[in-house]
């Protein structure tokens, strides 16, 4: 099997994305139902090798028109820095599908949601005291997202079984607005930020309504901040479930 070329590019992404700056954002996995027909139902749970869980849900209202409810949340307690960060969105949008035998899905999101985060940095002095430096803001976001889906007639063999592999890509635009900002209990000034997210994914089917997904991709910040940042990228492992609508077998992996 042919390899896509942009897997070559998301190898790259992944290089770039290794930094130790760190911000009071981190961005959740983009959901990407793939809906083709009204009555479907997709939910997903993603894991980031940080620890950061992503939940994903979404229902098809409509042969056009979908809502969806995402959340996200990370509890990390390290020698250097403890991390927590939850969120909730929520979204509506259009999908269609088009090309050959319509195995291309095209979905427009757009939504708003919210959330907080709190993180101490840890060190210590010459003395050898622990000093730590906290950072606790809640924030809104708004944020649009164009995914494109590939439903592609190839697959990967293992275990003397063929299965069915699916490809795309989202790009998420996000604006992030900080509010109650503190500095190890002082009220700072706040930030907001602008974030460019290209998301690359591969899709494994285990079963017409099972799926596995990687997901890859970085994260650009438009404006220049000093705690809200393009610090983290967007790379995971997750679950995705299909259900519902009545062309199962050929949405997932055309077979």
């Amino acid at each position: 099997m042919k390899r896509p070329s942009y897997l070559y590019f998301i190898f790259s992404l992944l290089l770039v994305s290794v930094s130790g700056c760190v911000s009071t954002y981190m961005p959740n996995v983009p959901n990407v139902p793939m809906f083709t027909e009204k009555g479907e139902l997709s939910a997903g749970g993603h894991i980031t090798p940080k620890g950061n869980v992503t939940f994903n849900t979404a229902y098809a209202v409509s042969d056009h028109f979908a809502v969806q409810v995402n959340g996200s949340m990370l509890n990390t307690e390290r020698r250097k820095r403890d991390f927590r960060h939850n969120l909730i969105e929520a979204a509506g949008g259009y999908f269609t599908t088009f090309g050959q035998d319509n195995n291309r899905v095209l979905e427009i999101y757009g939504g708003f949601g919210g959330g907080s985060s709190d993180r101490v940095d840890k060190k210590e002095n010459d003395a050898g005291a622990l000093i730590t430096d906290r950072f606790e803001a809640s924030f809104s976001k708004y944020f649009v997202q164009v995914n494109f889906s590939s439903k592609r007639k190839k697959s990967l063999k293992m275990f003397s079984r063929e299965f069915p592999l699916n490809y795309g890509t989202a790009l998420r635009g996000s604006y992030i607005n900080m509010h109650n900002f503190k500095r190890n209990g002082v009220a700072a000034l706040t930030e907001d930020n602008i974030f460019i997210e290209p998301i690359f994914y591969t899709r494994l089917t285990l079963n017409p309504s099972v799926q596995l997904q990687y997901s890859s991709g970085t994260t650009i910040g438009l404006k220049n901040r000093d705690y809200l940042t393009a610090a983290y990228s967007v790379f995971s492992l997750g679950v995705v479930i299909n259900v519902g609508g009545n062309n199962i077998t050929t949405r997932q992996g055309g077979r």
